[in-house]
């Protein structure tokens, strides 16, 4: 297998097991040079901590990727995780033109929104920028709720594989080319991944944890791409995240009080044996 350059743009929350700190162990547990473009810097994530601190590095990041080109570095893959506004948003598509190999994968997970809702500090503006990256990429990652604001379509906590299927042909209406469309549920204790490729579509099933952790986005999108830049297809590194992110958050399950993320570093040598 090549030694593969991958960069990585989104955030640092420096405590809290979400963004950077967890794609820059996962992806290099995978075997990856990860190069990483932080976005922002929080002192915590903001899901659950007060008076968290943070510094917007947009201003930084165009001399940043103007080094890279000056300097010839080029990547195999690019894989954004939560960006914090349309500017930065502009600057990743360009990157996407002038960093990427010429045979090179752009990855994008489209993080602004869960269970119906936006995140805090995100419009309808930003949405419309995102959909701009979400489907000028190879690979885009949304839940459910990301693939509805990404497409127009109503959000329904209830639905049935038709629903699923109208989501990824609306998806693909709009310019996606190969999505992987997370947390699909069709029984009460069950949730998967459901792979759109080449216009045929699979699903992959497991069994459902009931407790919410935060930070697991990230890691599923992180193991993903690890897995995928190791040479899996599409679904079987969609596989591949999803038995690694369950076995993180089974993990910490019976920990209260390590609320704020999951403990994924125990569980990476079961990564690594999967992926050879």
């Amino acid at each position: 297998m090549s030694y593969k350059r991958v960069l990585t743009v989104q955030d640092i929350s420096c405590v809290g097991q979400c963004s950077l700190t967890v794609a820059l162990p996962i992806l290099s547990a995978a075997g990856l040079e990860t190069c990483i473009l932080p976005s922002a810097v929080l002192s915590t994530h903001t899901a659950g901590f007060k008076g968290y601190t943070f510094r917007d590095l947009t201003e930084d990041i165009p001399a940043i990727a103007a080094h890279w080109q000056k300097e010839g570095i080029q990547f195999d893959a690019v894989y954004t995780g939560y960006l914090g506004s349309a500017e930065q948003i502009a600057y990743v598509k360009e990157m996407f033109k002038t960093l990427l190999k010429p045979e090179g994968v752009s990855i994008v997970d489209p993080a602004m929104a869960d269970n119906g809702r936006l995140y805090p500090g995100f419009d309808q503006a930003f949405v419309e920028e995102m959909k701009t990256l979400a489907f000028s990429a190879d690979v885009i990652l949304p839940n459910i709720t990301e693939a509805c604001m990404l497409t127009g379509m109503p959000y329904r906590e209830t639905y049935d594989e038709a629903y699923i299927d109208e989501l990824l042909s609306r998806l693909v209406d709009n310019g996606a080319k190969t999505v992987v469309l997370t947390g699909v549920g069709f029984k009460p204790d069950k949730t998967g991944v459901m792979v759109l490729e080449n216009g045929e579509k699979k699903y992959y099933e497991h069994r459902k944890n009931e407790r919410g952790s935060h930070g697991t986005g990230d890691v599923y999108a992180s193991a993903f791409v690890g897995a995928y830049l190791r040479g899996n297809s599409v679904y079987d590194a969609a596989a591949i995240a999803a038995d690694y992110t369950l076995k993180c958050i089974e993990n910490t399950v019976d920990d209260p009080s390590h609320w704020y993320g999951v403990k994924f570093e125990p569980v990476l040598p079961y990564l690594i044996s999967r992926l050879g």
